[in-house]
């Protein structure tokens, strides 16, 4: 074996070991040093690079695989503005807690310190965006990449970096690979905890469960479910963790910070304890919701929250799964929540995600794209006041069917995001929603839609309006300045890129171009001309 590794270079080694961990595609944008690995990837089975128009885009497309396959996404970029290009992407990861392999070129060893074209320190560039970042070189050739994987992998997923100076990538990789260390064994709460937490639970009166990213991680829905009907406890969600419990189950709360979140607090300001499980405070601070209450905290890493405000948290750490069927084993105390008036309260804030008027607006968009999208359909989100609503609204039967960036909250992850999962899952319906003015900033990724003839639906909600930050103008009675998209109009005419666009006006048209675009091979946009004011009313309400 290791004489078979010996024999081979740098770049073919370190693209082999890719393949054989099980990554389909590479993303990014090219570079001279970048050609002896592309010449590796032409002639090795079963990984293709992927040709993107930016190395941002290239980012969130590998977040993606990552999130959908379970194993790193990789991406790549060139020396000094490549590199800070692929950092947004690369930083997305890490805070969307997604497993990714970020590449990037790197001066050579006597260049390093010198004053050079596009020279600047990428290891100081990754570090604080990473979980780690490392450098290629001929001996750790042969497994820098399971030892990258295992990193991005292991606990809270994220972003890992490996530096590849140009100098070493056509030289002969001198080690062969090295077994990747076993995992240690789980960890789980001990019995004091444990009696604490049944205790806790037992007392209170109407106990309540948060449910977060780590959780979606561990697949526990059904445990989760089980648990919460055995102790009558209301479910919410943060954002990223939807469809780990049925909108119409009766114990569903909702989700916190976005839509209508004032009035999932009149359910969650109720609550006497709050179990927490998976939770992660990347998506929402608990200072930002959570009342004064004891907090029991069922994560793999200890609990991020102010101590002197919240004094009265118990912890059971570790294998979350583990620690979660501990819990279940515990007496049932008697719950005193009104669960009509919960279903009654949730029913009436769905109402008022509803069209209201003639004037087509976003709730319509989304309510006629949730009819025609299949429920093991995916749709991908950007960033803005539409992500709110989507948070809220939109119905997600299992969790990986609606994706977005609520960690990291980048504006243009929608459509790259929406590349990534149809590569990762061809035979899955894909559709994205962009707002205009996400829209613009990937908009070039059209071409890569084209290029691979990926059949994507992209929804663009035309507004002409930055809606979010224009409505935090009007509350601070600022007049709107710097978030109109364009004075009137759309997007442009009918094909971008070789992508039809079909314009819709109307709910009729609206459900007529969608369909048509389900139909039609390769991508196609559907722009709705919507009013953006619908939104006034919906979003960036008071959790608290």
């Amino acid at each position: 074996m290791s004489e078979e590794i010996a024999a081979k270079s740098v770049a073919l080694t370190l693209i082999e070991s890719l393949r054989d961990l099980g990554v389909a595609h590479v993303f990014g944008v090219p570079s001279g040093g970048w050609v002896d690995f592309m010449e590796a990837i032409r002639n090795t089975d079963g990984i293709e690079f992927i040709l993107t128009t930016h190395e941002g885009a290239a980012g969130f497309m590998a977040d993606v695989c990552g999130r959908l396959s379970g194993v790193p996404g990789v991406c790549f970029g060139t020396f000094g503005p490549g590199a800070t290009n692929l950092a947004t992407g690369v930083g997305g990861a890490t805070m969307d807690r997604s497993p990714l392999i970020a590449l990037t070129d790197e001066m050579g060893q006597t260049m390093r310190e010198r004053v050079v074209q596009m020279g600047i320190d990428h290891q100081a560039l990754f570090e604080p965006i990473t979980k780690w970042t490392t450098r290629l070189d001929t001996l750790n050739a042969g497994c820098i990449i399971q030892d990258a994987a295992k990193v991005a992998l292991e606990g809270i997923p994220g972003a890992v970096h490996i530096g590849m100076p140009v100098d070493v990538t056509a030289q002969m990789a001198l080690a062969s690979p090295t077994p990747v260390a076993s995992e240690a064994p789980l960890r789980y709460a001990d019995d004091e905890i444990i009696n604490q937490a049944w205790q806790g639970i037992a007392r209170a009166e109407k106990p309540a469960i948060v449910i977060g990213l780590g959780a979606v991680r561990a697949n526990i829905a059904d445990e989760i479910i089980a648990f919460a009907e055995k102790h009558t406890m209301p479910v919410f969600l943060t954002p990223m963790a939807k469809g780990m419990i049925s909108e119409d189950h009766h114990l569903y709360g909702g989700v916190l910070f976005h839509a209508l979140s004032d009035q999932v607090a009149i359910t969650h300001s109720q609550a006497d304890l709050m179990v927490a499980i998976g939770y992660d405070p990347v998506e929402f601070n608990y200072e930002n919701w959570l009342m004064d209450i004891p907090l029991l905290n069922v994560n793999t890493v200890p609990l991020d929250i102010d101590r002197k405000q919240y004094a009265n948290t118990l912890q059971m750490e570790g294998d979350i799964k583990t620690n979660l069927a501990l819990l279940a084993g515990g007496p049932v105390g008697e719950s005193k929540w009104d669960i009509d008036a919960l279903v009654t309260r949730k029913k009436a804030m769905f109402k008022q995600m509803s069209p209201k008027s003639n004037e087509m607006g976003p709730c319509a968009v989304l309510d006629i794209l949730r009819d025609v999208l299949p429920d093991e359909g995916i749709m991908t989100c950007d960033v803005g006041a539409h992500t709110h609503l989507i948070g809220q609204k939109w119905r997600t039967p299992k969790p990986g069917t609606q994706i977005m960036s609520n960690g990291w909250s980048s504006m243009g992850f929608g459509l790259p995001a929406a590349i990534a999962a149809k590569l990762t899952k061809p035979d899955v319906p894909v559709c994205c929603v962009v707002g205009d003015g996400g829209f613009l900033m990937t908009a070039g990724e059209l071409a890569t839609a084209v290029r691979y003839n990926l059949n994507i639906v992209v929804v663009v909600l035309t507004d002409n309006d930055l809606a979010l930050i224009r409505i935090k103008q009007q509350r601070k009675d600022n007049p709107i300045y710097g978030t109109p998209v364009r004075e009137s109009g759309g997007i442009g005419g009918d094909n971008i890129f070789g992508v039809p666009v079909l314009k819709a006006r109307s709910e009729s048209e609206m459900e007529d171009k969608l369909k048509e675009a389900f139909e039609t091979d390769g991508p196609v946009i559907v722009e709705a001309f919507v009013n953006s004011r619908e939104y006034d009313e919906l979003v960036l309400k008071k959790d608290k």
